[in-house]
């Protein structure tokens, strides 16, 4: 079936706004209304959606506050290196000038040989003289291998079961401790009958007493046990220049593999030099001396090797310049360690009062930061300080950069790894001046700790502002969005209940006192909506009007058309005056349809309902239309007492209008079907025809006024397409629905209209 454009029989009618002016003005209408539908729903581009978006933005704040506190790192990290190398400067500063801490023999040495020249440890505990090691391993193992390139005498040829020994030497406290494994295939000990002290296996212990003589000491062993201490006064071999000492105590502790010594002696006799050395005998009947090995030459002063204990004079000046939070070390050109004091695991740097002392805050928030924020924050975005391992592998001789420029006198900063390499550690060293000579240098040493703890608690502090900031953020432009797509809401339901669907003005639209966009689109609206009611109630009345002011031309028409025929005329003219008239008839045709609708909208506003049967009524019609129409089929099927509250006279129009349709459009070999039913608390009528299907997209379309989509061989008369909106009409006034769709089968079209049963009638049905 084709689409036709409508007749108008009024065109040539000038509105006050113009013709187009209704088409257009509904056409931005409902552009405007699909634009707001778009711009709540869309979820590309809804309001919350972009909210959304924007609040993301917030995102960026915690992105710029961690930038700004790695900054303040960088800055804290400048201004712990200032500081340690002030303090080492400060440190350096008291130590200037003050010869007497600083050994003259061992400053002048050009170089340090290991092995030959001794470094006292410094130990936590003292030794216990019992010939076992274990006690050794607090210095982290310092025992030094002694072999083949130490032999200073030999009969025979050197090889892997000569004698060898391990030793190191510690202090604590005012004694001097040394500790010797010996490795001897043939330990020989001394005989109880025996004069002689060098006719069996004996350690030469040679030092300068603090005046700078040659001190020396042999140590045998009768048995295992506590050691024999000789102090020489002359040749070992002269029994009279040999004599018992308790000065020195020590324990001799046989082995597998040969033997150990274990020897204690006091501070105060002890100068800047010290020797040992070991005369193996393996023989033990000629009991001659085969292999001398030792540190260095202990017969003569000027072939001892040195000795560096750390000072106590130091050490107590560090103490007294507090500075506990810091590891210090005073080493000497060599770069071995003169004093030592604090702690690397307790030096936080400058802010380790504030990191120790920092958080005392006991509530609820700190508890639930406690509990459920910190453990998200240091596994996703921050990084705890972990306990870190630093111990010093030889103190006897410290290296780095930064003790390398010390001791070429420029002071110097570094930063390096932790020895286990779990945190970072800063370093300064200082030059101690002598005159104008390098006598040492003040090494500071402090752990980051501190300032990754206080760059942590800065991050906890800005995620929690941050997450404040952005959850009231969040919350507020949510709050704000929903007001707004709420009114936006309210503002598009009123355009939607404004206009039917038949384009007329059903309620205003209330303009809004707000002074924003969206009140200014508010009253945008209705002042919209009001100029669109105004040319609507002008169109509504133009077509009574326009019947009105016809009537009296066609009758005047009419009458001199009847006067002219009466009258002797021309077979031509005759032919003219027939037309003449059938065209005035079809004018007064369209002049009574162009009133009727408003003649049956003005009297349904005043109508009485009445409660009646609605399938008697119907039963009653179908027989007239059996008569009306003789060529045409109907099939009726109702239910019994279906009560309604309507205006009986009107439904009757209803369902005139619903079979005339269906006539036009019906094949005549097939029977129109009229089926009532009820469905629940409603009456259905449906009016079936089979023939020519919906148009697409006219299904919603056919009951508005004046569209019609019927051939050219069904116009025997005028049709203005008013028949279904009358139909319309008569349903809206009782309240019913019509709908207008292809039947299943899709050989015809079905007229559905619904409406309510009657209170009464519906309770007595249910």
């Amino acid at each position: 079936m084709k689409k036709f454009r409508l007749n108008m029989p009024f065109v040539n009618a000038t509105p006050p706004h113009g013709s187009g002016l209704k088409t257009s003005l509904l056409k931005r209408f409902r552009l405007l209304i699909s634009s707001l539908k778009a711009w709540q729903f869309k979820p590309a581009f809804g309001l919350r959606t972009k909210v959304i978006l924007i609040a993301s933005l917030l995102l960026a704040l915690p992105w710029l506050g961690y930038n700004y506190v790695l900054e303040m790192e960088k800055l804290l990290r400048q201004g712990q290196e200032q500081t340690l190398i002030g303090t080492t400067r400060a440190v350096a500063t008291a130590l200037n000038e003050r010869p007497n801490l600083f050994n003259e023999q061992t400053s002048a040495l050009q170089s340090v040989q290991k092995g030959r020249d001794l470094y006292a440890y410094a130990l936590t505990s003292p030794v216990t003289l019992d010939g076992v090691l274990d006690d050794w391993t607090d210095g982290t193992d310092k025992l030094l291998s002694y072999g083949r390139d130490d032999v200073q005498f030999s009969r025979g040829i050197y090889n892997a079961n000569s004698i060898r020994f391990r030793h190191g030497i510690g202090r604590h406290g005012d004694y001097l401790y040394a500790a010797f494994e010996v490795s001897d295939r043939r330990p020989i000990l001394r005989r109880p009958d025996s004069v002689r002290i060098d006719r069996n296996d004996h350690l030469i212990v040679a030092m300068t007493t603090p005046t700078g003589e040659l001190q020396r000491f042999a140590v045998t062993a009768l048995t295992e046990g506590k050691a024999e201490i000789w102090s020489l006064q002359g040749e070992i071999s002269n029994a009279e220049a040999v004599i018992p000492t308790e000065e020195i105590s020590g324990y001799w502790r046989q082995t597998d593999n040969g033997y150990n010594i274990e020897l204690r002696l006091p501070l105060a006799m002890l100068g800047n030099k010290l020797g040992f050395a070991f005369y193996d005998v393996n023989n033990s009947q000629n009991r001659e001396v085969e292999t001398i090995i030792g540190t260095s030459n202990t017969n003569h002063l000027n072939r001892l090797g040195t000795v560096l204990v750390p000072s106590p004079d130091i050490e107590n000046i560090l103490k007294g310049m507090g500075h506990t939070s810091t590891r210090l070390w005073v080493i000497d050109r060599h770069q071995r360690v003169l004093a030592k004091s604090g702690d690397i695991q307790e030096s936080n740097g400058v802010w380790s009062t504030s990191v120790k002392y920092g958080n005392n805050d006991n509530s609820w928030w700190s508890a639930f930061e406690e509990k459920w924020l910190h453990p998200i924050y240091y596994r996703y975005l921050l990084n705890e300080p972990q306990a870190f391992d630093d111990q010093i592998k030889d103190s006897a001789q410290l290296q780095g950069v930064h003790i390398y420029q010390a001791l070429q006198g420029r002071g110097y900063s570094q930063w390096r790894r932790s020895e286990d390499g779990k945190a970072m550690i800063l370093a300064a060293a200082y030059p101690i001046w002598l005159s104008d000579n390098v006598m040492g240098a003040v090494v500071a040493e402090e752990s980051t700790v501190g300032i990754q703890t206080l760059k942590n608690r800065a991050l906890e502090k800005l995620l929690n502002a941050m997450l404040a900031v952005i959850l009231i953020g969040t919350v507020t432009l949510l709050l704000f969005a929903s007001k707004i797509s709420g009114r936006i809401r309210r503002l598009r339901d009123e355009a939607e209940q404004a206009i039917d669907s038949q384009g007329r003005i059903c309620q205003p639209i209330t303009p809004s006192a707000n002074t924003d966009e969206i009140g200014d689109l508010s009253r945008s609206l209705a002042a919209m909506v009001n100029r669109l009611g105004q040319y609507n109630h002008y169109l509504e009345n133009l077509s009574s009007r326009l019947s009105h002011e016809l009537r009296t031309p066609v009758a005047v028409v009419r009458s001199s058309i009847e006067n002219l025929s009466l009258q002797n005329q021309d077979e031509d003219s005759q032919r003219y005056i027939a037309r003449a008239q059938e065209g005035v008839q079809r004018l007064s045709t369209i002049l009574s349809s162009m009133t009727e609708a408003t003649r049956i909208e003005q009297s349904l506003q005043g109508a009485e309902k009445e409660v009646f049967p609605f399938n008697e009524l119907v039963s009653g019609c179908m027989q007239g239309y059996q008569m009306a129409y003789p060529e045409q089929a109907f099939s009726v099927r109702a239910d019994d007492v279906l009560m309604i509250d309507g205006a009986p006279d009107y439904l009757a129009q209803l369902l005139d209008k619903l079979i005339a349709n269906a006539v036009d459009f019906s094949q005549n070999d097939q029977p129109i079907r009229v089926t009532l039913t009820r469905h629940g608390t409603q009456v259905r009528l449906v009016v079936s025809n089979k023939g020519p299907l919906l148009p697409k997209g006219m299904e919603t379309q056919l009951c508005n006024s004046m569209v019609s989509i019927r051939t050219q061989d069904k116009q025997d008369k005028p049709h203005l397409g008013l028949g279904l909106f009358i139909a319309g009409l008569i349903t809206n006034f009782h309240d019913g629905q019509i709908v207008l769709q292809n039947n299943v089968s899709l050989n015809g079209v079905d007229v559905v209209v619904t409406l309510p049963l009657c209170d009464h009638h519906r309770s007595e049905v249910d």
